[in-house]
């Protein structure tokens, strides 16, 4: 950039560049933002953009993505080889999904779909100003570990671990937390999936506003649409009062969508539109909700083979997964068990009021190697474990084989080897199953309570393996 290009001060009008070919739109634009006490620069084409941005630096930049000498997205990748501080806001035409997706991936900060509505326009608009104020004079602080310069920021001061591994994951959280777009976080049941979500919230310029997180698997079906959307009084039987969605109460914040593998199709679509249009209709309302919330999704499956399979929506899949952050299970970053260890101890003695002494070389040296396949879940039951059979100063190290405990007994040496596995494995699962409802009643919410199972997912069970429940108990699910 020109030596002489000054930074615009946060305490003075915002300076926001519109780029559009249609007059009326760019005029419609201006005045908006006009209104809003800002001060505006236009731009018709490609060329001029480029040419304002040379003369001064602006603290937003808006653009349409198809302009008549070339594409935005060319002033969003420009930018961004310079280093600019501008946020970028892109326009998409109606239905456009691929593209802002595109602009997501590139760096824009966040999209806009034609016929932009106005509200939303300012709503965006203010959020990308506050983002820039709130980052862009403060350079991101390394860390001085050896080995490597991971940042650091209290935000993620529970993602403990300096492993490379974990190095990277802070990396990319501090890298993307500064953007709208959604990021699908995925890893093993147990690798800390929501405290990315907590540190991807916390050191983003939403962080003043909710984090509402979200289990899919644990909602009834019958019930998803008025958590995820609201519901008037009078909707459904039972609604008493009108009830905000989990999209109005984290407006202005994070949704956090954990185990979204386990949402059902006729769900995902639902999903889907409230994300594309930024807006959702409660149950029982003519009116459609503006909502402003940033979508963090998690899932242990792989949502690539469950699109193929016909069980996740692609056009979901390729909504969510704009930016990919993926923790590594704990085998991976083994070098982070005594500083795990260490922290898991503090906190278990901090919730049971008792001392703990801290963690042995002798337990140090059997957890490295525990195959630890539950990861730092695990790892926490196991230190809770070790608390509770503890004498004295020392922890106690003798840890049960988990792979053993967590197996099902395996066919005798003499029994034949099943020809059919699934057959098998269902036969296996049908016993538990009616074995665990005869023994709460035929109480599904109970059964599902004890199998650690939500209701639907008993429920699927048990129709899919056709186990006959009598009548007179279906009360008691409700």
């Amino acid at each position: 950039m020109p030596p002489h290009t000054q930074a615009p001060s946060a305490s003075s009008p915002a300076s926001v560049l519109v780029v559009d070919d249609e007059p009326d739109l760019r005029t419609l634009y201006e005045l908006t933002l006009l209104r809003e006490g800002h001060r505006v620069e236009t731009a018709g084409t490609l060329a001029e953009a480029q040419a304002a941005l040379q003369e001064q630096r602006f603290r937003a930049v808006i653009t349409d993505m198809r302009l008549p000498d070339g594409l935005g997205l060319t002033l969003l990748q420009e930018l961004r080889a310079q280093q600019r501080t501008e946020r970028c806001i892109v326009i998409t035409a109606y239905g456009s999904a691929e593209n802002a997706v595109e602009a997501l991936k590139a760096g824009a900060f966040d999209y806009l779909t034609k016929p932009v509505d106005l509200k939303q326009f300012r709503a965006v608009v203010a959020s990308a100003l506050q983002e820039h104020d709130a980052v862009a004079p403060r350079p991101v602080a390394r860390s001085s570990q050896p080995g490597g310069t991971a940042p650091t920021a209290p935000a993620l001061d529970r993602l403990v671990g300096e492993s490379e591994p974990m190095r990277q994951v802070k990396q990319r959280i501090l890298k993307v937390a500064r953007s709208m777009a959604p990021v699908l976080v995925r890893g093993e049941s147990g690798t800390g999936k929501e405290l990315v979500a907590q540190a991807l919230h916390a050191a983003s310029h939403r962080a003043a506003a909710p984090l509402v997180a979200v289990n899919c698997g644990a909602i009834p079906e019958n019930l998803l649409e008025a958590e995820f959307f609201g519901a008037k009084k009078g909707s459904y039987t039972g609604a008493l009062t009108d009830r905000l969605g989990y999209f109005q109460a984290a407006r202005g914040g994070t949704l956090f969508l954990d185990e979204i593998g386990d949402l059902p199709l006729a769900m995902q679509s639902k999903l889907l539109r409230a994300i594309q249009e930024r807006s959702v209709r409660p149950l029982g309302s003519t009116q459609e909700d503006t909502v402003d919330v940033r979508i963090v999704s998690a899932t242990h499956k792989d949502l690539a083979a469950e699109v193929k399979a016909g069980r996740f929506r692609q056009d979901l899949y390729y909504r969510l997964n704009v930016i990919e952050i993926v923790v590594p299970p704990l085998r991976e970053r083994r070098d982070d068990l005594p500083a795990l260890c260490t922290a898991l101890l503090g906190r278990i003695a901090h919730e049971s009021g008792v001392h703990v002494p801290p963690p042995s070389s002798a337990l140090l040296a059997e957890l490295q190697q525990h195959p630890l396949a539950g990861n730092v879940r695990e790892l926490e039951n196991l230190l809770h474990r070790a608390v509770a059979m503890s004498e004295g100063d020392e922890l106690s190290a003798d840890f049960p084989d988990s792979a053993s405990q967590a197996l099902a007994p395996l066919p005798a040496a003499d029994e034949a080897t099943p020809s059919d596995l699934q057959a098998y494995l269902d036969r296996q699962e049908r016993a538990i199953l009616v074995r665990v409802l005869h023994e709460t009643g035929f109480n599904r919410t109970a059964a599902a309570a004890r199998l650690g199972l939500s209701l639907r997912q008993i429920r699927y069970r048990i129709a899919r393996l056709n186990i006959a429940t009598p009548q007179d108990n279906e009360p008691h699910d409700e």
